[in-house]
């Protein structure tokens, strides 16, 4: 089955619980109650990396590969890209903390990016690292901005511990099946993460155009408990990042999937470290 998630969608990475590798997980569903086990598209005739054997030719999407994807690939690619975003950070931290108005830009050219990625047929490791670059940009300025302001001081450092906690519960919970990636999970979070999308954008609208905090989902109590559903909602997406790696892994995806895998991986955790960010200068304003 193709996936929920948009960063793997166009990839045809399987979200069948049938096999795993990669974080040793064992199936976090069985053959009975899942509609789509059995449905491995990297098999032989449904792989659309595999070579068909019957006709002798290859699938135009890709050329052919002389290495599956790994563990490894994964981890190197993921540390690359993030990696990117600390060093960008970095220099956003120390020359855009007081022109917002590029870390802004910084941040734009960054989504435009993501979705440029999400859409393509192919990774693009040149892509993907510029992305990354720009939402450091991005993601450092405003946290220096913020680290400015007398009592919001060390805020940005506590979100980054706080989203490296999120990182390893949830990858804990994964591997000891407290959290079942099923296809009711899957249609569900992606319900939420429609409303939760919409009602931030309607937010903004307010507030462009009506002026002071829009519906007041960023400040105050209702502040506190949108950002926390946000959190919320970054950590589930991780649970299918996990999935998503596991299956490229499982059904033999090529090699350069890794970059995917490291553009979803990285995606995800910008996400939750905004909303973290968020979420703490809230509680502490």
């Amino acid at each position: 089955m193709r996936s929920s998630n948009p960063v793997f969608s166009r990839r045809g990475f399987s979200r069948d619980n049938n096999g795993y590798a990669g974080f040793d997980a064992p199936p976090q569903a069985g053959a009975a109650a899942n509609p789509y086990a059995g449905t491995n598209p990297y098999a032989q005739g449904g792989n659309p990396y595999a070579q068909d054997a019957a006709q002798g030719t290859q699938t135009p999407q890709y050329a052919p590969q002389t290495r599956r994807m790994t563990m490894d690939d994964v981890v190197l690619r993921t540390g690359m890209t993030l990696g990117t975003v600390i060093a960008g950070a970095a220099v956003g931290w120390i020359f855009l903390t007081k022109s917002l108005g590029f870390a802004v830009g910084a941040g734009l050219i960054a989504m435009v990016l993501a979705f440029v990625q999400s859409f393509k047929r192919k990774p693009s490791p040149a892509l993907i690292l510029t992305y990354a670059a720009f939402e450091g940009l991005f993601l450092g300025a405003l946290s220096g901005a913020i680290n400015d302001v007398p009592k919001l001081a060390g805020a940005p450092m506590q979100a980054v511990m706080g989203t490296m906690a999120v990182f390893v519960a949830m990858l804990v919970a994964y591997k000891t099946r407290i959290v079942r990636v099923t296809a009711r999970f899957t249609r569900y979070l992606m319900i939420a993460l429609l409303g939760f999308v919409l009602l931030s954008f309607v937010n903004v609208l307010f507030m462009a155009f009506g002026g002071g905090d829009g519906l007041g989902f960023r400040s105050g109590g209702l502040g506190i408990l949108f950002g926390v559903v946000g959190v919320v909602l970054g950590a589930l997406c991780l649970a299918l990042d996990f999935k998503q790696v596991e299956d490229g892994i499982a059904y033999g995806a090529p090699r350069e999937e890794s970059w995917l895998a490291a553009f979803g991986l990285t995606v995800t955790l910008a996400w939750i470290y905004m909303e973290l960010l968020r979420l703490i200068s809230i509680l502490r304003d």
